[in-house]
């Protein structure tokens, strides 16, 4: 694959971290940019050697440290406005949280003709399939829960994960970066619903990652889970639905009833989340804060898609 840069953004969770660069030791794109969000640079130690070795390879590595932590959505931003800096022609993100399978870039080369966005198919930690919501009902701006299983041969999708989306560079052209502002959370999906207006995303069945993270979850029917979250997850996850509302409007896509409704069934979700999962009280303000911040997004006058700010990064490389 032309000019492939592998973009990985982490946190302070080197013991993740270490084993993502020990599966990318089997493959050979043709640059690796990882984006550090500790400030103090805590992933140099594990990222130096990985660098030396893979230069030594053929491979060119950049360690980006960050002056502040950016979050996914922000260290996404920063590697791929570095990559497409440099030049490269496809991007293939993934959080510190992953393992690569050997011959994934094989597996997803032979679908680069199909798409400019492509979602490999992966396992959960424990090596059973992960079951992921590849369908975006726009109105009510949640995933959809009944997207089928089975994605053979390959299945359309509005959406995508930054856990192994490949990215065309001709779409990142169009759409711009991720938005730096979602922190964590709908950031990706909403990058996948902006590609889904330009291109046809697709979600594939080859294998191509493991998580490596075990989560407390609920399991509910066939590969369908309800993982535990965090506090601060929770406060973006409702957040961050200021900021979807804003770009389905440039769309003509917002329905004021039916995204209400689809933000009530979010809420719903967490609460029951909460309940059976986390079983933590003082879980509830930062849902409530969350959901009352996306209301100041929602009426911010002064708000611009991420493509508009990003026009100079774009139109000079």
């Amino acid at each position: 694959m032309q000019k492939l840069a592998v973009v990985v953004t982490t946190y302070k969770r080197n013991e993740l971290l270490k084993k993502l660069l020990d599966s990318l030791q089997s493959e050979r794109p043709w640059r690796v940019l990882i984006v550090d969000n500790d400030p103090e640079g805590g992933a140099s130690g594990l990222c130096l050697p990985f660098k030396d070795k893979m230069e030594r390879a053929g491979v060119q590595v950049e360690y980006l440290r960050q002056k502040e932590n950016l979050g996914g959505a922000g260290g996404f931003f920063a590697g791929m406005r570095r990559a497409y800096e440099l030049g490269a022609e496809w991007f293939w993100l993934m959080d510190d949280d992953v393992r690569i399978l050997p011959g994934a870039i094989g597996r997803l080369e032979k679908w680069a003709g199909k798409s400019q966005m492509v979602q490999g198919s992966r396992l959960n930690a424990d090596g059973t399939p992960f079951y992921w919501q590849y369908r975006f009902v726009v109105p009510l701006a949640v995933p959809n829960p009944f997207a089928a299983k089975d994605c053979r041969p390959f299945k359309d999708a509005n959406t995508c994960c930054f856990e192994g989306v490949l990215v065309k560079r001709e779409l990142v052209g169009r759409i711009g970066f991720p938005d730096p502002r979602f922190f964590i959370y709908w950031d990706d999906t909403t990058y996948g619903y902006l590609a889904s207006k330009v291109c046809n995303p697709i979600v594939v069945p080859d294998l191509i990652l493991q998580r490596t993270r075990s989560i407390n979850n609920l399991k509910l029917s066939g590969n369908r889970r309800l993982n535990s979250t965090s506090d601060l997850n929770r406060y973006y996850i409702m957040r961050n639905r200021g900021y979807m509302m804003r770009y389905l409007s440039l769309f003509g896509d917002y329905d004021p009833l039916l995204f209400g409704l689809g933000t009530f069934f979010t809420f719903l979700k967490e609460v029951v989340r909460i309940a059976v999962l986390d079983r933590r009280p003082q879980a509830f303000p930062p849902l409530v804060k969350g959901w009352a911040d996306s209301r100041k997004i929602m009426k911010d006058r002064s708000w611009k898609p991420a493509r508009e700010m990003q026009k100079k990064s774009l139109e000079k490389s």
